[in-house]
């Protein structure tokens, strides 16, 4: 159950500046709760406690990063519940993926606890000429800086652990911006975070109008830009974010290769659960499914037969698989582009029928590419089938996509799974399962249009810190 109304968090303070954001619960449409939105001058506030925080987060010994991060994941564990149903409501998503993702947040939280303490430098030898004779270099690794943060709504709680567990775990305070429809995930971090001895100002949690967020992207006290969400506005704050670095993870129409040695019934278990599991909205989704043409009868029948049959209903009931979308107009989005394609010669196997925000199952073949279905990011339950008789032809259809995020390979042949590795535009070839496969600790990021860096608690670390060099002479050497 949600309470009545949640506060922004302020410099670690709850602040009950008003209730001015309705969060509704995505089945039923109706108000769920209430949450404060920040205004320019508390995210004004925020980013100046970020800086005159910086000092006292850099002084923080390692260890007790790692304390704080060992509370947090101590206190969701103890809430475990009571976060999968806030997720549950305000994201539209099944409670059994919700739990899955609570799980996830504590597995990131865990990860950047044990990883906190890693981070260290290097002794180098600079003696490789004989002008450096008797000069040693070494390095470590400081906080970059305030960082700003933006997460999407798909995963409101593990999108937000990915981007605050590293900040926290190398010393960086942050201002973090949840998506307004769904902000509860990131206020409950907040709440937890608030229970630490953060130095005051270590972070700010503030929901608010995308009018009012420009101070997120462009003020030049913020030294990274870290935002999770769709291109054209990622791109978009890139282009704008002045001189601070800038991390981007943004959308895909993850392919997912079945070659004739595959496993049928393996692949489509595995396919079902990477196209469909929160009703596709997950930039990893599978979306284009190319299938060798020894197989493709079989897989189609099967596939469009078990994908039909796909519970879907309230997202609170135990045995839902396909729950709403975010909104009424992204299910009218996507049902456009359904019939779109069909307009196109696409063949409808399955689904395709809309109720409200509720879209079903959809599978299609035959489409053209000039179908947004095929050619764009559907981030819903659709997806599509071709066959393939060549392994190469089907790599570059993998690459003909101006996204690049992850791909996946069901195949045996060792070679043909390096090739894939090899040839792929992808940030991660995924052999043996689908695309939508993802562990916590893992570099995941993507190519071309689908963003820069990558996250992954060490390497999101990578990002927030910078390289300092210090070198020592002998005078006798």
């Amino acid at each position: 159950m949600l309470k009545k109304a949640y506060p922004y968090y302020l410099a670690n303070e709850a602040v009950f500046a008003n209730e001015d954001l309705d969060v509704t619960d995505k089945y039923s449409g109706e108000v769920a709760t209430r949450v404060a939105l920040a205004d320019a001058k508390a995210i004004d506030q925020a980013i100046g406690a970020a800086e005159a925080c910086l000092s006292a987060m850099r002084a923080m010994a390692p260890y007790e990063r790692q304390s704080i991060l060992n509370h947090c994941v101590k206190r969701f564990e103890e809430r475990f519940e009571e976060m999968a149903e806030a997720l549950c409501i305000e994201a539209g998503k099944p409670i059994k993926d919700s739990r899955g993702e609570v799980t996830r947040l504590i597995d990131t939280f865990r990860i950047a606890a044990e990883e906190s303490v890693r981070m260290g430098g290097e002794i180098m030898n600079l003696e490789v000429t004989p002008r450096a004779k008797g000069y040693t270099g070494m390095y470590k690794r400081v906080p970059i800086g305030p960082c700003s943060f933006i997460s999407p709504f798909n995963f409101p709680l593990n999108l937000a652990a990915h981007k605050v567990a590293p900040a926290v775990a190398v010393g960086c305070p942050f201002v973090l911006k949840p998506a307004s429809r769904t902000p509860i995930g990131a206020l409950i971090i907040g709440e937890v975070l608030a229970e630490t001895d953060l130095p005051k100002g270590a972070f700010s949690i503030l929901p608010c109008s995308r009018d009012g967020a420009d101070l997120f992207t462009v003020d030049d006290r913020l030294k990274l830009l870290s935002f999770t969400g769709s291109p054209e506005v990622g791109w978009d704050l890139k282009a704008r974010a002045g001189k601070k670095a800038v991390v981007l993870e943004l959308g895909g129409n993850a392919a997912c290769i079945v070659d004739e040695d595959a496993d049928v019934d393996d692949a489509i278990g595995r396919i079902i659960f990477g196209a469909y599991y929160q009703s596709g909205q997950s930039c990893i989704s599978v979306q284009r499914i190319m299938v060798h043409e020894k197989l493709y009868d079989e897989f189609k029948e099967k596939f469009a037969s078990k994908v039909a049959a796909l519970p879907m209903g309230d997202p609170k009931d135990e045995n839902t698989f396909i729950g709403p979308m975010i909104a009424l107009s992204e299910a009218n989005r996507l049902k456009n582009w359904v019939d779109e394609a069909v307009s196109k010669g696409a063949h409808l196997l399955c689904g395709g029928e809309q109720d409200g925000a509720m879209l079903a199952a959809t599978v299609l073949e035959n489409v053209p590419e000039s179908a947004s279905v095929s050619s764009e990011e559907a981030f819903g339950p659709v997806a599509t089938l071709s066959k393939f008789n060549d392994f190469n032809d089907a790599l570059k259809e993998v690459n003909n996509s101006k996204f690049g995020l992850q791909a996946g390979i069901f195949t045996r042949d060792i070679y043909k799974a390096r090739k894939a590795w090899d040839e792929l535009e992808v940030g991660g070839v995924v052999i043996g399962d689908v695309p939508s496969w993802r562990v916590d600790n893992m570099p995941y990021g993507g190519v071309k249009d689908s963003g820069l860096g990558r996250e992954g608690i060490k390497f999101a670390m990578e990002d927030m810190t910078e390289v300092r060099l210090m070198v020592l002479r002998d005078p006798n050497g």
